[in-house]
Order: C-alpha cells, then structure tokens, then sequence
C-alpha cells in the first residue's frame, strides 16, 4: 500500500480521499462518524467512539488523528482496545501515513484516519 497526502486529502494507491477512512484488511471506505455526532462538542470535532464501527480484528489499530492531531478520541475506545487484545497506535496523519509506507505489509493492521486538522 503507497500513501501520501496533505491537509484536506490523501492518496492511497493512486486513488484520492478528502474524507475520513477506515482501512479494514485492506479495504478502504469511508469513515461512518454520524453515531459519534453527539458526542461532538460545540465547535469542535466529532470524537471517535466506540459507538462507531471500529475494525478491531487486527493485532494492531492506526489512528490518524488528522495532519495538526486535532482528532478527539474517547477514553473508551483505548479500553476496549485493551479488552480486545489490540494493541492501539495513534499519531498525527502525516506520521501515521510515514508510518505506513515503512511498514512491509499491512497483515494484521487496520487504520481509521482523520484527513484534515
């Protein structure tokens, strides 16, 4: 998998996305935060939660919290991470995309990440 990108998209194999993206056993789609939009503070982002559906089957979950980190993540998702055996890394999306393309192969990783902030 090639990745790169900036703030607002990313490119992913040649194909571009400017929404949030879950990769899932390497298939991408796009990121379904509407469950989370209550817990959206005013002005600010809408969280991930683990009300959303999470590809928890992987031994290693990526988070891109978008290209300035701007992503809020609730508490309970780092500890149903813990219950379920995943280990969690988050980082900033352009760290996670360096990240990525260092990596051999994406066997056993999945991602959800924040495009933009």
């Amino acid at each position: 998998m090639k990745i790169s990108g900036e703030f607002g998209k990313i490119v992913i194999d040649g194909k571009e996305y400017s929404k949030d993206i879950v990769i899932n056993k390497g298939k991408i789609e796009k990121r379904k935060k509407k469950v989370s939009k209550e817990f959206k503070e005013k002005g600010g982002h809408t969280p991930l939660t683990d009300k959303e559906d999470i590809p928890w089957k992987c031994k290693t979950l990526l988070i891109g919290t978008g290209f300035e980190g701007a992503l809020p993540i609730d508490e309970k998702v780092s500890k149903k991470a813990s219950k379920k055996g995943v280990e969690l890394k988050i980082m900033k999306t352009g760290d996670l995309i360096n990240h990525i393309n260092e990596l051999e192969n994406m066997n056993d990783i999945n991602a959800i990440i924040h495009i933009t902030c």
